[in-house]
């Protein structure tokens, strides 16, 4: 089938300009600790921005996914072997980066019997050894709706539990292939359950065909599941292998779902053209825990 290109960006989407020279200095570190980040895996329009500031969202357990998201530009294949050494790199990284905040994601590991779930929690625990120790959110697959796994994650005590659900139900068999909503919406509801305390959070892209009735479908799905924060932000094209952009959101409709979800009681919404999960996380983290 034949696929429609979509409009030229609008001048908002345009004016988002990528400075390499901002990039430089973390990823030298990320070179010399054999790290990736997903900033960079996929391509994130925000990366200049974070890392002038010498922030980055690791990316752990490989760069290779074993799933095949229309949206992502992570390479899928078979993964190699988990490093154990990783979790070390990573508190070496941060360490060297004076990062006070980090955000720890992955690759889908759909390979292994807990879907990367002690991975994650070893390198929470290493990161607790620095002095002063950082926030640390976690950025996680669905473990494939497995409760031990995400018991095992939780158990390690990261400040906030992110999973997302990327776009609406009626999309998910082009959009997240491998996924389902009632197990994401599952995941964050149990992370609540087993630490009342845990910040929960969650995001989705807008330009891939939704519908505001939808959209807002789901922020009510989402706010059922308890979840604190709530993420929206324009789905940008990262290759020509990825699906197109079907609209370029214009930013007062990014407002009304902000008001909306405000509105449904989550604790901050993070909504705009340029949004995205881990953007601003201890900002968001900051914003949800203030008295209401």
């Amino acid at each position: 089938m034949s696929e429609r290109p979509a409009a030229r960006p609008p001048e908002w989407i345009r004016a988002r300009k990528l400075r390499l020279s901002d990039l430089h200095e973390v990823k030298g570190v990320m070179r010399r600790h054999r790290l990736h980040t997903v900033c960079e895996e996929a391509r994130c329009p925000n990366r200049g921005e974070c890392f002038a500031n010498g922030t980055a969202t690791f990316l752990l357990l490989g760069d290779v996914c074993t799933r095949a998201c229309g949206f992502c530009d992570i390479a899928t294949g078979r993964p190699g072997p988990v490093d154990p050494a990783e979790p070390a790199r990573v508190r070496d990284a941060a360490e060297a980066m004076g990062l006070e905040f980090v955000v720890l994601t992955s690759v889908d590991r759909d390979d292994l019997p807990d879907g990367g779930a002690a991975h994650f929690a070893a390198t929470i625990r290493a990161l607790r050894t620095l002095t002063p120790a950082p926030g640390v959110e976690v950025l996680t697959p669905d473990f494939q709706g497995r409760f031990d796994s995400l018991r095992v994650v939780v158990d390690a005590r990261p400040h906030v539990f992110n999973h997302n659900v990327e776009t609406v139900p009626r999309l998910y068999p082009t959009v997240r292939r491998g996924a389902r909503l009632d197990r994401s919406l599952g995941l964050l509801s149990a992370a609540k359950v087993l630490e009342p305390s845990l910040t929960t959070k969650s995001g989705l892209m807008l330009g891939l065909g939704e519908r505001d009735g939808e959209v807002r479908e789901l922020l009510q799905a989402l706010r059922g599941a308890d979840v604190d924060i709530v993420t929206i932000g324009q789905y940008l094209r990262p290759s020509r292998e990825n699906l197109p952009v079907v609209e370029y959101v214009p930013p007062e409709t990014f407002e009304r779902h902000r008001e909306f979800g405000e509105r449904l009681g989550f604790r901050h919404v993070f909504s705009g053209p340029f949004v995205r999960s881990s953007y601003r996380a201890e900002e968001a983290l900051r914003a949800a825990s203030s008295p209401a």
